[in-house]
């Protein structure tokens, strides 16, 4: 396997082996991997000190900012305080100059005290409870081995925690699914703790050893966590549920927030209590040895286990699950779940066949590393195994667990498939509504969207400059602030789409230190400038000019000497007009709308029935497009290209009325180019149409370049597909496969063309036929997708 390492962020440190309770789905004791018994009971001197030295070594190698400890057993607390300190001192102390540390321990609570609490308060360790529900569903499994109740004693632990001294220590309860308890008991009695955070995980399986299946469900367990959602959801969410909002995130196109879930890489590794690296603990529950991977902390670094076969398996994203997986609709978002619980130890036909329709797989992690993100698998060492997640196989398993599927070993879809599938698809369905951009279905929204994107590069421009622009910067910054409550005038400027371009030109020469950086963000007193003119105010701004020359955005551009001056100028509102001062001259402006000898103002276009747009070939920014910017146009010329463009607005209005419609309400600007041109890195609102051209070409340019521009905006302020590139598919128009993001460009694109030439008609619908299903698109690119189907007669 080829690629760079993926560093460890997550070590589970096994502190004790043992544990105090006697639960029958523990996979650490009750299932295929016995090796518990061969242990140390509690981790040596030794084994912690060189845990730490490996794990800085590790930071400081790749340049971690963070790391996260999860102390684990068995049941760690069964450690004592003394060992626990000695643990937390010795990780402290060496990582404290390379990384910041994040300790957490996962316990079942049995044992947990104040005399324990101070402790990891002194070393801000926070603490994870594994319980399974109410009375009845805790003691299905989690009891002792003389059959006593564990329930009560857990509940004494989370009340502690819950104390106002310990509360911020507090991660929250792990609850292990069983699909013989009430699901909504369950919840309730979780939920009536109050704890700051919820995960529910599935027990661990493989198709060796499938999980129960009441009735023979093949969804038993999507039933069961949908009844929570709901009720979780009808109870107005009262706290993270860590599974569902990882649903919420990927079919946002965001992360998982799980490693059950999702195609992330797995970064956990396990140091046991002899010093043994070790693979996740889930592993345990495919065979003897699945976890093993031959490495100690003795003699061996972390990246001698990160570079292991096994390891690299699971760091894979899509390429490391099955056929089956990578073409199902809900990969992203379930990543094929639990390596785990794909696991089968003999070649079978059927793998992959009925659950083939199915979710994908995923690397995931042990129950210890739930704990580490707040979120899933893990529990004590005793009911470890009921939760968890999952992933990888050792060096010597990895080469036997098969390259496709219906093999044995892991290349196979989870035996969690057809619950997946049906859990993310109930969530998708009961919460899109709420989820989907209202930016996707109304271009008003669409429109504010872009105008806060902009307000936000301001800020961003603002807070990147940290005082560098000195008085000139803090000047402008404050007169701005005046415009804003005093008129509408800085809304215009900042609605003007060549002012993103100058905000994010701006803010990336400074980030990339390029020369000039400081001179291209001090352009804000021109902005200013031309806001307070806009507003009516009569406030002076010193506004900079250069070769001679004064633009005032969104208003024009006034000549101050010759060229090759530069200096700075006062501009000050006047009667009927505004004045702008030098050192040696003076320039009043008394109808800004009127061109003078030495005042260019910005042109309108608007005649014979065509929107009332405005044609700027003065601004500085507007050569952002992907063809040159025009020079500006004389009289002649613009008069000549503003007749050919109204002819073309009234062939849009004719052929496609609602198209025509649209582009006039939520375009301002038109720029002169060279040549047809995509999208810039201007705002919303601009098109760059060629000089030349028929009115029918003019026509065609402005529809293409309105669906380009729309399709581009709704990118920048909602996701609608993630992980593209993945996957390539046929795109109708061309013979070479294409990823997503093309596709949907070229469907939206055609769709639009279709109403004014039906012959972009077939290759839009078969776009839109292959779109269908995609796993990229997000529940807003579905949402899309289905009103291109309705805009192109397919609804």
């Amino acid at each position: 396997m080829t690629g760079p390492l993926v560093p460890f962020r997550e070590i589970v440190l096994k502190v004790h082996s043992r544990c105090d309770l006697a639960c029958d789905h523990c996979y650490i004791y009750e299932h295929a991997d016995q090796s518990w018994r061969t242990r140390p009971k509690a981790i040596s001197d030794e084994a912690i000190s060189w845990t730490a030295l490996r794990l800085a070594e590790h930071a400081k190698t790749h340049a971690l900012p963070s790391v996260s400890v999860i102390l684990h057993g068995g049941e760690p607390l069964l450690a004592g305080p003394a060992r626990l300190r000695r643990v937390c001192e010795e990780l402290t102390g060496a990582l404290d100059p390379v990384a910041e540390l994040d300790l957490r321990i996962h316990t079942n609570g049995l044992q947990l005290s104040p005399r324990y609490l101070d402790l990891f308060d002194e070393f801000g360790v926070k603490v994870g409870i594994s319980l399974d529900g109410d009375k009845m569903a805790n003691d299905r499994h989690r009891r002792f081995a003389d059959g006593r109740s564990s329930h009560p004693l857990v509940l004494k632990a989370v009340e502690l925690l819950r104390q106002d001294r310990y509360r911020h220590l507090d991660l929250g309860l792990l609850c292990t699914v069983d699909v013989a308890n009430d699901p909504i008991a369950v919840y309730d009695a979780l939920a009536a703790l109050d704890p700051p955070r919820i995960d529910f995980l599935l027990p661990h399986a493989t198709w060796d050893e499938p999980p129960p299946r009441p009735d023979d469900s093949r969804t038993a367990y999507a039933n069961w966590l949908l009844a929570v959602f709901d009720r979780w959801d009808t109870r107005g969410r009262p706290m993270p549920v860590r599974l569902f909002e990882s649903v919420f995130s990927t079919l946002n196109g965001g992360p998982s927030l799980t490693e059950s879930l999702g195609l992330a890489p797995t970064d956990l590794v396990v140091v046991e209590t002899d010093g043994t690296l070790e693979q996740v603990d889930s592993l345990k529950s495919a065979y003897e040895g699945a976890a093993a991977t031959g490495f100690d902390v003795f003699s061996h670094p972390f990246d001698a286990v990160a570079a292991h076969p096994g390891v690299r398996t699971r760091q894979l994203g899509l390429a490391g699950v099955s056929e089956a997986c990578r073409q199902c609709p809900v990969v992203r978002s379930c990543g094929g779940g639990l390596y785990t619980h794909r696991y089968r130890s003999e070649p079978d036909a059927g793998t992959g066949g009925t659950n083939a329709v199915t979710t994908g797989t995923s690397a995931g992690t042990d129950g210890a590393s739930a704990v580490t993100t707040g979120t899933s698998a893990g529990t004590d060492g005793a009911s470890a195994g009921t939760t968890g997640t999952s992933a990888g196989t050792d060096g010597a398993s990895a080469g036997t667990t098969g390259t496709s599927v219906g093999t044995g070993g892991f290349d196979n879809t989870s035996v969690y498939c057809a619950d997946l599938e049906a859990l993310i698809r109930g969530i998708e369905s009961r919460t899109a509504a709420v989820c989907v951009s209202p930016a996707v279905a109304d271009s008003g929204e669409l429109l504010v969207a872009q105008q806060e994107l902009t307000r936000s590069l301001l800020a961003e421009l603002h807070s990147e400059l940290a005082g560098r622009g000195g008085e000139t910067w803090q000047a402008a910054w404050e007169l701005a602030g005046l415009a804003e409550q005093l008129s509408d005038g800085l809304d215009h400027v900042l609605a003007h789409p060549y002012t993103r371009t100058w905000l994010v030109d701006s803010v990336a020469a400074l980030r990339e230190d390029r020369p000039g950086a400081l001179t291209a963000a001090l352009r804000l007193p021109s902005y200013v400038a031309a806001a307070l003119l806009r507003g009516g105010l009569d406030r002076p701004v010193r506004v900079g000019y250069l070769d001679g020359t004064l633009h005032l955005p969104t208003l024009g551009t006034l000549r101050l000497h010759d060229p090759g001056e530069s200096g700075e100028a006062e501009v000050r509102l006047a009667e009927k007009g505004f004045v702008v001062r030098t050192a040696t001259a003076e320039r009043l402006v008394t109808r800004p709308a009127e061109a003078t000898p030495y005042w260019q103002p910005v042109r309108r276009l608007g005649r014979d029935g065509a929107p009332d747009l405005v044609l700027d070939d003065l601004d500085p920014y507007r050569d952002c497009f992907g063809a040159p910017a025009h020079p500006a146009l004389g009289p002649d010329q613009a008069a000549d290209w503003s007749g050919r463009l109204a002819a073309a607005w009234r062939l849009l209005r004719a052929a496609a009325p609602e198209q025509a419609a649209a582009a006039a309400a939520s375009l301002s600007t038109l720029t002169p180019l060279i040549a047809q041109s995509p999208p810039g890195r201007h705002g919303y609102g601009a098109l760059g149409i060629p000089v030349r051209g028929s009115s029918d070409e003019l026509a065609r340019a402005l529809l293409r370049g309105f669906r380009r521009a729309t399709l581009r905006a709704l990118t920048e302020v909602t996701d609608l597909y993630a992980h593209d590139g993945e996957w390539s598919r046929p795109a109708p128009w061309q013979e070479a496969p294409v990823p997503l993001s093309e596709l949907l460009a070229g469907a939206y694109e055609r769709v639009g063309l279709a109403a004014y030439d039906p012959g972009y008609r077939d290759e839009a619908r078969r776009a839109l036929d292959t779109l269908e299903g995609t796993p990229e698109l997000t529940v807003s690119g579905k949402s899309l997708l289905t009103a291109l189907r309705e805009e192109a007669g397919d609804g």
